[in-house]
């Protein structure tokens, strides 16, 4: 004769098959889990590792381009244009006196036209004044010089001369001998970047299958400024250029 067991026994046995199916339900998710993990480690192998690199330098301008605009207004063009070339004179003889030489002066064409009045949007045909202006542009490897002077130039107002200065630009003469030099030790932290990822997970890095350089960037000193196109900055003497490849390696 069999004896019925008691409900709390029967509880009791139910919780522990519920623990036993618990325990091998998990043993087959981490296996499968793992196997997964396993099988994407070895497509990403199978497909390669993509890494950018990067190389920078610090550079200095060794050509600058200065334009200096005067400009003024008279109530007869012949007036405006005497003004303009007098003034032209003051500039030319402040830079030639600073160091600049003739030679690395150009003096654009005299240009005019009349200001017309205007009332309530319309034109009434009456010209105002007569505005007419000159530039001077400076071309020159002594930067420095320029800076100076380009600093200094408010003497120059303060005698009554009307000329607008837009700044210097500096430019880098060797920038096609930086690019070569810097692409390769871009490459060098390319690979140095795949070599650390792939050990990280037990691979190894293997021979390099497409590289695809990216833009230049020439910026002020510690810039963080970066365009798509290529960034180039022209406002200091002293400049950043940056170079990025991107870099597919295979894996193992």
């Amino acid at each position: 004769m069999t004896i019925p067991e008691s409900p709390i026994i029967q509880i009791e046995r139910g919780k522990a098959i519920a623990t036993i199916v618990a325990a091998i339900l998990l043993s087959v998710s981490i296996g499968l889990g793992l196997s997964m993990v396993g099988s994407g480690f070895a497509a990403r192998s199978d497909n390669g590792i993509v890494v950018t690199g990067s190389a920078r330098t610090e550079a200095v301008a060794d050509n600058a381009v200065w334009t200096l605009s005067v400009s003024l207004s008279r109530a007869k063009v012949a007036d405006a244009v005497t003004t303009v070339g007098n003034d032209v004179d003051a500039v030319t003889k402040y830079l030639t006196n600073g160091g600049i030489s003739a030679a690395s002066l150009t003096l654009g064409p005299v240009s005019t036209y009349g200001q017309e009045e205007y009332v309530n949007g319309n034109s009434t045909g009456r010209i105002l004044n007569y505005r007419a202006s000159r530039d001077i542009t400076v071309r020159t490897k002594d930067v420095e010089l320029v800076s100076e002077l380009s600093q200094g130039i408010g003497s120059i107002l303060q005698t009554g001369v009307s000329v607008n200065n837009y700044g210097p630009q500096y430019y880098i003469s060797t920038l096609a001998e930086l690019r070569p030099q810097l692409l390769e030790e871009a490459m060098k932290d390319a690979k140095v970047r795949a070599e650390a990822i792939t050990k990280a997970v037990g691979g190894s890095v293997g021979a390099v299958t497409s590289v695809r350089s990216g833009v230049f960037q020439v910026t002020t000193p510690d810039s963080t400024m970066t365009s798509d196109g290529g960034a180039y900055d022209t406002t200091t003497i002293k400049k950043t250029v940056t170079s990025t490849v991107s870099v597919t390696f295979k894996t193992k």
